[in-house]
């Protein structure tokens, strides 16, 4: 009587980094640790490197060396924070994809749950922080700016999701088809329309090593999740256009009038003028940068250009 041999189902963990040296080791323990757990699976963990400059590299290679399930992408330049992890993604050979960061602060224990809701049918499972160790002005700050993207989106945006999930390979499919060259993944996520089960957890503080977010790299995808999924920008700014210079009519037909009733006693100034005039400079140059910022995107989109440019790959 011939036995039926099952096939352990294939689980891949993608971890970007870019000068992580002092977790990287960390996290591939971890992970390793949690597997030893799951003996039903077999997995996959793939890091992508960013170009680092410190021993990230170096780690990397040493590990895999010594464990074959271990694979590396190494990218020939630093591609930046939204386009590594996406291409990281899609390099994966999994029956489920999952993203985790390499500054541990999102827990990789949590990882159990999402593969239990996955085998219960769940396309997609998101980790979903609820809470966070991090600096309070900093989660205050994301929590305003959800509040703002959750009333213009196009989409229903997904409060306190950065990626950290578990994705289906039907859904890893699909994103395969979508060229974007600077692909916003929570927003694709939202997009796509499947039902995403959400996982709560508290955000660890990071322990070790530097946060490479810094105030550009925060405003570069909040600005690119507000111009991919709303308008609401640019018609704010027209009808800031119209109201002004309704505004700027009545005040100035006010002062004609005063002008012409108290030609001798009223005298204008200079106040007026030069706080007008910088008022609508302001207007105009932050209109000018909302429009920059679709131009850039509609330009990168126009370029076409690959997500990066690998300089090598190990056991693949």
């Amino acid at each position: 009587m011939n036995q039926k041999i099952e096939t352990k189902k294939f689980i891949s963990i993608v971890t970007p980094c870019y000068n992580e040296e002092l977790n990287i080791q960390n996290v591939y323990d971890q992970v390793k640790f949690l597997f030893q757990s799951l003996s039903n699976y077999e997995y996959e963990h793939i890091f992508i490197d960013n170009a680092s400059t410190d021993r990230t590299p170096k780690i990397l290679r040493e590990i895999s060396v010594k464990d074959k399930n271990i694979k590396i992408i190494f990218n020939s330049a630093n591609y930046g924070h939204i386009r590594s992890p996406f291409y990281g993604l899609l390099q994966a050979s999994g029956d489920a994809v999952i993203l985790l960061v390499a500054d541990l602060q999102d827990p990789p224990e949590i990882i159990k749950d999402f593969i239990h809701y996955w085998e219960q049918g769940s396309k997609i499972v998101m980790g979903i922080k609820h809470k966070s160790k991090e600096n309070v002005i900093m989660f205050s700050i994301r929590k305003l700016y959800y509040l703002i993207i959750r009333h213009i989106a196009e989409i229903n945006h997904i409060d306190n999701f950065m990626g950290f999930g578990l994705y289906d390979k039907s859904i890893i499919n699909i994103l395969r088809t979508i060229k974007d060259p600077y692909p916003y993944l929570r927003g694709l996520i939202a997009e796509l329309g499947f039902e995403a089960l959400p996982v709560y957890y508290t955000q660890n503080r990071r322990t070790k090593g530097k946060t490479k977010n810094n105030f550009y790299s925060l405003y570069d995808i909040g600005m690119l999740g507000l111009v991919n999924y709303s308008k609401v920008p640019l018609r704010l700014a027209m009808f800031s256009g119209f109201i002004i210079a309704l505004i700027s009519f009545i005040i100035s037909l006010i002062f004609v009038i005063y002008k012409l009733v108290f030609w001798d006693q009223f005298q204008l100034g200079m106040a007026p003028i030069v706080i007008g005039m910088f008022f609508l400079g302001s207007i105009q140059l932050i209109t000018m940068g909302f429009i920059g910022e679709y131009v850039g995107a509609a330009f990168s989109y126009v370029k076409n250009r690959p997500l990066v440019i690998e300089k090598e790959r190990i056991n693949f």
